[in-house]
């Protein structure tokens, strides 16, 4: 990876970030030049990222002024999460059958924790989706991994920044500790109900909607 990829990278997870949580929220005109000052990079990365960014739906161009945020499709928001549901909860099952060694995902659990109690949202979904990833991972099957990957980063949680501070965060963080204890107890019901409870907050807490208890 280049010195500019590294950078577009850089800033495609921090803007994605902000929008993904509702930090930025829909309707926020956006400039590259503006960008490009906020980071202290060039522009030519900071439009790569934009772009990027416009293919997952996060924005779209607004003539001769720059790109605009989209607001949030409830129906493509249900949609991916039940193209997670059909993937991710099986995929901890399988783990939690096969109960490999976890070596570092206490910490990256602990990591999310801190982020969630500091209320640093970049940080906080940035250590999601390493942990998610690296669990993924362990299954051994690079595909699922990359479609993972994927269906995580479109995924709109326009609801998220609402909760910092909030007792729906920290039992969100918690649920990461909670995964692990079912794997590492090889419950493969338990690593499925967590994992569908987890990707349930998507359209529910982290969507601004109400969850029951039960949920």
């Amino acid at each position: 990876m280049s010195e500019g990829d590294t950078i577009r990278a850089r800033v495609e997870r921090a803007l994605g970030a902000r929008i993904a949580a509702g930090v930025v929220p829909a309707g926020t005109l956006l400039t590259v030049p503006v960008l490009a000052e906020e980071f202290g990079v060039s522009a030519t990365p900071v439009r790569e990222a934009v772009l990027e960014l416009q293919r997952r739906g996060f924005v779209q161009p607004a003539r001769n002024r720059g790109f605009v945020v989209t607001a949030v499709d409830a129906a493509h928001a249900e949609h991916v999460a039940a193209v997670r549901e059909l993937l991710e909860p099986p995929a901890m099952r399988a783990l939690a059958d096969a109960r490999p060694g976890l070596d570092g995902a206490r910490e990256g659990a602990a990591r999310i924790a801190a982020s969630a109690a500091a209320g640093d949202l970049e940080a906080y979904l940035e250590e999601d989706r390493r942990f998610h990833l690296a669990l993924t991972d362990l299954t051994g099957n690079p595909m699922l991994t990359a479609v993972v990957d994927d269906l995580r980063a479109r995924t709109r949680l326009p609801g998220l920044a609402a909760l910092v501070g909030s007792e729906e965060l920290a039992a969100s963080a918690a649920e990461h500790d909670e995964l692990l204890d079912a794997i590492e107890a090889g419950d493969g019901d338990a690593a499925e109900a967590v994992m569908r409870r987890h990707i349930g907050h998507t359209t529910g807490w982290w969507a601004g909607s109400p969850e029951s208890a039960a949920e």
